[in-house]
């Protein structure tokens, strides 16, 4: 099993088609759960890392479509859009719901990236609390091995670390 660390997100390889990507937050798993289903937090966190302004100010990528329906056999979409409007849609089924601790869902990328993300994939979040911090574990099941290795050759590991510092961010602006 290989397992590579980018700040405080460890990501391993347990079988031939599955990423997990574990992380610890200091917040409440509820706090956590909501950043990850409500669209009100998703858009100041979720996609693309921005762009850094000389002045080392975030700039550039927005999300202008962010739809939730969070129920078994709900939608939802996300279309991260950079500042030179290049865009990356995705979106999913959700499967399983059990607040504040589980969260099963398809995804699957637009057309544009569909090829170079592998096809689609099954995510499975899993959010653990003790001592009001909450250890995060999401899988991520590809189709296969070469699905599995298409998108660990993109810089998916990096954008999800910046992603997941700028969730730990904005968690401690909501406690």
């Amino acid at each position: 099993m290989a397992t590579r660390n980018s700040s405080t997100l460890t990501l391993t390889l347990p079988s031939d088609r599955e990423i997990v990507m574990a992380r610890l937050f200091d917040a409440p798993r509820s706090l956590v759960f909501d950043a990850f289903t409500k669209p009100e937090h998703l858009v100041r966190w979720f996609g693309q890392p921005p762009e850094r302004s000389e002045r080392g100010r975030l700039s550039g990528w927005t999300m202008p479509v962010c739809e939730v329906d969070l129920r078994p056999g709900g939608a939802w979409r996300y279309l991260p859009r950079g500042p030179d409007g290049a865009e990356m849609g995705m979106s999913g089924v959700y499967r399983e719901i059990v607040p504040p601790e589980r969260l099963v869902h398809t995804e699957i990328f637009d057309e544009s990236y569909f090829e170079a993300m592998g096809g689609g994939t099954l995510n499975t979040l899993i959010l653990g609390e003790h001592a009001s911090k909450t250890t995060m574990t999401a899988t991520i099941l590809y189709e296969s091995r070469a699905a599995r290795d298409a998108a660990i050759q993109t810089p998916m590991e990096e954008g999800a670390a910046e992603g997941f510092d700028r969730l730990a961010e904005l968690l401690e602006t909501l406690l």
